[in-house]
């Protein structure tokens, strides 16, 4: 990659961003499909988002991603939004415009339902999504506009009780009552902590006993690819869907935004990430 005074930037602002997958997946795009761009890390620590994104801006960058612990506090320092993030509550991609403001988008939620359909997964029906924290809320807010009746389960009733006030749809169901609401879903999305690598010892054999066998479960994490969730589901001859299809679908919006094209998803995408995972790299 030859970097030039044309070359359009862009990259992706965490605390800690070392581990992110993004920049070897836009850096991959630009060159796959010969554009004159580039995608850095930018480490920005706590209380320093609004004066590092002021710097980018003057910089000359086109925008960036956002991710842990900046996407609320992006939320409230963009000039404009998008309906997307305004659903979500968060931003996790920015376009820095022309005239100088900054508009925010949540694509999250959007790359989730596209990584569904890229499984020819049917946006109907009854859709189950364990969790009411940030992430959920992004999913739980594309489902309900992709047209899904959605059944929420946290366990902490309350603060699903205020998702669904906030997005105006979706029906909150009692925590330990979530596998008797199975058999007439069509969908399980975990967008729990019980997804990630130390919750192996969560029993999901027991619940998915209640599922019925054209039921598609899905777990937005990719860190383990297979969470035990999945694991327990293709043992019981479900369809499952990982996390690693949502993070390239949710990256392909925001490079369109800085650099003009939409980028491929396709398997070769997904070999370059998984060689990623497997040298240890996350994010």
């Amino acid at each position: 990659m030859t970097i030039s005074g044309k070359t359009m930037l862009a990259g992706v602002i965490g605390w800690p961003v070392s581990h992110s997958r993004s920049p070897a997946l836009h850096n991959y795009w630009c060159a796959r499909h010969g554009v004159d761009g580039a995608y850095v890390p930018l480490p920005v620590a706590p209380g320093a988002l609004a004066a590092a994104l002021k710097g980018l801006m003057a910089a000359g960058f086109r925008g960036v991603n956002v991710t842990i612990p900046h996407k609320e506090e992006a939320f409230r320092l963009v000039d404009a939004l998008t309906a997307a993030a305004k659903r979500a509550g968060a931003v996790n991609t920015i376009r820095f415009e022309p005239d100088g403001t900054m508009r925010g988008d949540c694509t999250d939620g959007t790359g989730f339902v596209a990584n569904l359909e890229a499984h020819d997964c049917a946006m109907s029906g009854q859709a189950l999504v364990l969790g009411a924290g940030g992430a959920a809320r992004a999913v739980i807010a594309a489902l309900l506009d992709a047209g899904c009746d959605v059944l929420i389960a946290n366990r902490t009733r309350d603060r699903a009780e205020s998702l669904v006030a906030a997005l105006g749809g979706g029906t909150v169901i009692d925590w330990d009552r979530w596998p008797d609401a199975l058999a007439r879903c069509t969908l399980l999305v975990n967008a729990t902590s019980l997804g990630l690598a130390g919750h192996q010892d969560h029993d999901w054999t027991a619940p998915l006993r209640e599922a019925p066998a054209g039921m598609t479960v899905a777990d937005i994490v990719y860190v383990p690819l297979e969470t035990p969730l999945l694991r327990a589901a293709k043992a019981r001859g479900l369809k499952t869907v990982d996390g690693l299809g949502m993070l390239i679908q949710q990256a392909r919006a925001g490079f369109a935004a800085w650099f003009g094209t939409w980028p491929d998803a396709d398997a070769e995408t997904r070999v370059l990430l998984l060689r990623g995972l497997n040298e240890g790299g996350q994010g």
